[in-house]
């Protein structure tokens, strides 16, 4: 087997080299010899990948059976059409050596940590869909292994925030009160919070002993990232913000303010 470049090498084992699976996880086409499978993989607890403008860190483990059983294991985030050094546009590769826990005889799980951070290896282009390589290396041998390009997906996304503020307060009953706020998300490459422009946003009230909100209407962002709409004055309660989210980005609801309607 043929390593295209020492930089993907580099690039896979982080920080030091793993053991024999270096090799057939660099070259990334799905490599498997003997007996060893993997059974189960899951990034950051299985949940989506949220960063901000600090570093993000993370787990992946590598769950998998060999009749001898699970001796190492290695696990990288990559994104591109393909895994070629000129065709990535990310990667995201472990800190450190896979602690491997024996789970029976036959089993084991191998833990790696990881790092995300806008300062060194994510930019707003990156936020989306990544490939998950995954490999197993199996005890007792030094070239029983599975490697898979691509074992799962998972997405990445760019951290939001999104505020609210009602007023004036208190407030007659019938009068206009205006519900502002702002929907900002993570722009990594300023490594600093921007207005997430046109965007839909439900705006939603809760009276007061009330035990659920419901939507009032749905407003848009600015071009600032900014929202502003007005409602008239019924009723004591508490106004928020909802954002559902999109494919780069997570549902984040603000916290709430509460109205004092006299």
């Amino acid at each position: 087997m043929r390593i295209r470049t020492t930089t993907t090498v580099a690039a896979l084992s982080g920080a030091v080299a793993l053991s024999a699976l270096a090799v057939p996880a660099a070259q990334a086409a799905d490599s498997v010899q003997g007996s060893t499978r993997i059974t189960k993989v899951v990034v950051n607890g299985g949940k989506d990948l949220v960063v901000g403008t600090s570093t993000k860190r993370f787990t992946v483990t590598v769950t998998g059976t060999d009749p001898k059983g699970i001796k190492d294991g290695i696990a990288l985030l990559w994104r591109g059409t393909k895994f070629e050094p000129e065709l990535l546009t990310g990667v995201l590769a472990p800190g450190d050596e896979a602690k491997c826990t024996k789970v029976d005889a036959t089993t084991g799980t191998c833990k790696l940590s990881f790092e995300a951070s806008p300062r060194e290896t994510l930019a707003n282009r990156n936020a989306g869909q990544w490939k998950v390589l995954a490999g197993l290396l199996a005890k007792g041998s030094a070239e029983d292994h599975v490697v898979k390009e691509t074992y799962k997906t998972v997405t990445v996304k760019r951290a939001a925030k999104l505020t609210v503020n009602a007023s004036p307060e208190p407030v007659k009953k019938g009068r206009t009160i205006t519900v502002a706020g702002a929907l900002t998300r993570a722009n990594w490459d300023t490594k600093k919070y921007a207005g997430y422009t046109k965007q839909s946003v439900k705006l939603q009230f809760k009276k007061k002993g009330a035990s659920a909100y419901t939507t009032v209407k749905t407003v848009k962002s600015d071009s600032k990232g900014n929202l502003r709409t007005t409602v008239k004055a019924s009723v004591d309660g508490t106004f928020r913000y909802v954002f559902a989210g999109t494919s780069t980005t997570p549902a984040v609801t603000s916290s709430g303010d509460a109205v004092d309607v006299r």
